[in-house]
């Protein structure tokens, strides 16, 4: 009797990255977490409206400086040869370049990555399920139909047919030109049934959200293309305008922004996010508030410029520390936040992962 030599273990097909634990708890495999949704219903209420503006709620604008922490690349989806943009690269992934030749990160990039956390630690439903996945959401998180009866995300965000209440402007860098990085071949995450991506009901988890880490990967893999990026350290300004926002609702938007210092947070902006790209730090530099119809009038009666309204230093830090206080008592879930502030703090001593993704 002869024994017959086993095969060996078939290396997986680049295409096919090899399976990984996939579970919530896995943070050194993984760069990502789920945060749990709320256990309670979403609570629908009419939202504010654009018809007139409400006495008793907050408007104006908050001045925003964004400094990047790891490489940034918000992408077009273009892909042009290096010689377009002035680079050596053979071919390079463009990001959007206003005509002064500055790099821009498009409103509706920072819309949807302020949302996704407004949304995260708040009990608000998902802003959009594809129908492939809608099966796999619970009922109570799916989008509302009646755009009557909103949850708090949508009602300051907006939804379908219901336009939000922040106006999102482009957020222009102030860096002239750009730096080449490199974006490696990323694969989306292969979860097996069971896994940590679902609960017990066959449900998703939760929200998902990747880690900061200290730095970006740049190099290590064969595969991958060359991309316009912002460095490390690049600043970024913008303005966010709201009309007939609650306290608490703007207060929530303040800890997103990572204005709460018992849960410093930033953001995570643009592609990369699984190699540690996109890190980005705010500051709320300036407010503008308009909190009643006296301040309504004289704002909107003058072509000149006014000031009066204007917020800087300790009164804007007091306006800000209020506000927060309010959405704690009010709005925000603090196991979600707890959750989230797990992923997102920064500073960070976390290294980004190795291998493969």
């Amino acid at each position: 009797m002869t024994n017959t030599p086993k095969p060996k273990p078939r290396k997986p097909l680049p295409s096919q990255p090899p399976s990984r634990d996939d579970s919530v708890g896995s943070s050194t495999q993984k760069p990502y977490k789920f945060v749990a949704f709320p256990q309670e219903r979403p609570r629908l209420q009419h939202p504010a409206g654009h018809d007139k503006f409400d006495k008793n709620r907050l408007h104006g604008t908050l001045f925003l400086t964004l400094k990047v922490k790891t490489s940034l690349h918000v992408s077009t989806g273009i892909v042009v040869p290096g010689d377009d943009i002035a680079t050596r690269v053979s071919l390079i992934k463009t990001m959007v370049q206003g005509i002064d030749k500055h790099l821009v990160i498009q409103g509706s990039s920072l819309k949807g990555c302020i949302r996704s956390v407004y949304e995260a630690i708040t009990n608000s439903t998902l802003a959009v399920v594809t129908s492939k996945f809608r099966d796999k959401i619970p009922n109570e998180r799916l989008p509302s139909r009646n755009k009557e009866q909103l949850c708090p995300a949508s009602q300051v965000f907006g939804a379908l047919d219901w336009q939000g209440l922040i106006e999102f402007n482009d957020v222009k860098c102030e860096n002239i030109g750009f730096n080449t990085g490199f974006m490696p071949s990323l694969y989306r995450p292969r979860p097996e049934p069971g896994s940590a991506y679902f609960d017990a009901r066959g449900k998703v988890a939760g929200r998902k959200f990747y880690y900061h880490t200290i730095r970006a990967i740049e190099k290590g893999q064969n595969q991958g293309i060359a991309v316009q990026q912002a460095a490390r350290e690049y600043t970024f300004t913008t303005q966010l305008q709201f009309k007939n926002i609650k306290p608490e609702e703007l207060g929530t938007l303040f800890v997103v922004l990572g204005q709460d210092s018992n849960y410093p947070i930033a953001l995570k902006v643009g592609g990369g996010k699984p190699i540690g790209m996109g890190t980005m730090t705010v500051e709320v530099s300036q407010a503008r508030i308009l909190q009643n119809f006296e301040d309504l009038r004289s704002h909107y009666s003058t072509y000149t410029p006014d000031n009066n309204h204007l917020l800087t230093g300790e009164a804007l830090e007091t306006f800000i520390a209020t506000q927060i206080k309010t959405a704690h008592s009010r709005l925000i879930q603090l196991p979600q936040l707890q959750q989230l502030a797990e992923v997102l703090r920064y500073p960070t001593d976390r290294e980004p992962p190795e291998g493969m993704y």
